[in-house]
């Protein structure tokens, strides 16, 4: 692979044709390079031919040069190029053997078109992908182009002179291709660095959505168990109770039979809410304790039981928002649900009280209570999460024969 397709992945250095950008060298700036480099050899090639044309060069051997440059033209452009451009490690290699052989002959034909290794030194690093590499043909081009300026050498002196003017060369290309390679190899790195990047925040995304997910479905998991469900569990005793009163009670078994068309009714209009916008249908034109008290007369009405709603110790204050409104029914909900499955209560107060920087609603029943840490249940599980989401708490205090106290608490504003 090329030294440029080779040190820069795609978050770097994108197919060809691409946008490229954002990256320590972007597919555009890598490609303005590439460019630059064939407008830079033609350029200094076509000096080169001039040179050779009008320079003082042997007659029998201008054909020679004229030649090599032509061959080095040939190579560059079939070969080197593509190398540079693209991923073709073989071009790479036979134009870096053109490349040596041709400053050979020129070193012997035309010492003057030397020049040309102001060029060459540079398309080594772009076609090598390591130091190494690149020191060795930067070494093998030096001595090619070194020969003949020795061998010509009258005295010590020249000589002295060639090696010094040779050897500067090569050490300044060898120290530049290296910063270069070092360059191109953080950029490398940090394009590494990137694509791990851009993979973990894709990583993380897909997990936030699948956690998104699961939240929601709990969510709607709570929302059906607080709403149809308990709904569908008054209609479930009334019609059992209604179909006891039947043959002896129609009339009483009628009340319950329009009892159980009115839950069914808010049921319904519950279920819409909930695939809405999850908010209870008493508070939609109502405040919570207008909701509480629509709560405990409908229980009242299900159960033959009395509910009293006191606010006496709810005082003044900022309204509350309304999801916290929201928690407090739900809670207030869950609480008579459970009063009515489990507690053969005879009395229950539904207190709503503010103070200590919170609000709280409380349903108390005198009912045959239970054991708390053994108690377990979806209904409270569901509404201790609500409540915490909330920046709540709930506190359930009972015991055998002594009742229970169910005490849901929100921040106050």
């Amino acid at each position: 692979m090329s030294a440029g397709a080779r040190r820069f992945p795609a978050a770097v250095l994108p197919a060809r044709g691409g946008d490229g950008g954002g990256a320590p060298l972007s597919g555009r700036d890598w490609r303005a390079t590439v460019l630059g480099m064939h407008l830079v050899s033609a350029a200094v090639w076509a000096l080169a031919v001039v040179t050779a044309l009008v320079g003082d060069i042997d007659p029998g051997g201008r054909t020679v040069v004229l030649v090599t440059l032509g061959v080095l033209a040939a190579g560059y452009a079939l070969a080197g190029a593509p190398a540079i451009a693209d991923e073709h490690p073989v071009r790479a290699v036979v134009y870096l053997v053109v490349l040596v052989c041709c400053f050979a002959v020129l070193a012997w034909q035309a010492p003057s078109l030397l020049f040309l290794l102001f060029l060459a030194y540079p398309q080594v690093w772009f076609l090598v992908e390591s130091p190494r590499p690149g020191v060795v043909w930067t070494v093998l081009l030096a001595a090619a182009s070194l020969a003949a300026p020795l061998a010509a050498a009258r005295d010590g002196g020249e000589a002295r002179q060639a090696l010094l003017s040779a050897g500067v060369g090569m050490v300044f290309s060898v120290a530049l291709g290296i910063w270069v390679s070092r360059v191109l190899h953080q950029s490398r790195q940090r394009a590494e660095l990137i694509e791990q990047l851009e993979a973990t925040r894709a990583e993380l995304a897909a997990a936030e959505r699948e956690r998104g997910v699961l939240a929601e479905r709990e969510r709607l998991a709570r929302e059906v168990h607080d709403t149809l469900a308990q709904g569908y569990t008054s209609i479930v005793v009334l019609a059992q109770t209604a179909a006891a009163q039947l043959p002896d009670h129609p009339a009483a078994a009628g009340e319950r039979l329009a009892l159980i068309e009115e839950v069914a009714r808010d049921n319904l209009a519950e279920a819409r809410a909930v695939v809405a916008a999850f908010q209870p249908v008493a508070l939609d034109d109502g405040t919570l304790v207008e909701a509480l008290e629509q709560l405990a007369a409908r229980f009242a009405r299900e159960t033959g039981l009395p509910v009293r709603v006191d606010t006496a110790a709810l005082g003044e204050g900022p309204p509350l928002r309304r999801d916290e409104e929201i928690v407090l029914l739900r809670g207030a909900q869950e609480a008579l649900t459970n009063v009515r499955r489990h507690a053969g209560a005879t009395d229950v107060v539904v207190r709503l009280a503010r103070g200590a920087g919170q609000v709280s609603v409380h349903v108390v029943d005198d009912g045959v209570g239970f054991d708390v840490v053994a108690a377990r249940g979806a209904g409270l599980d569901g509404l201790r999460g609500r409540v915490e989401q909330a920046g709540g708490a709930v506190d359930v205090s009972s015991a055998p024969g002594e009742g229970t106290s169910v005490v849901v608490r929100v921040p106050a504003p």
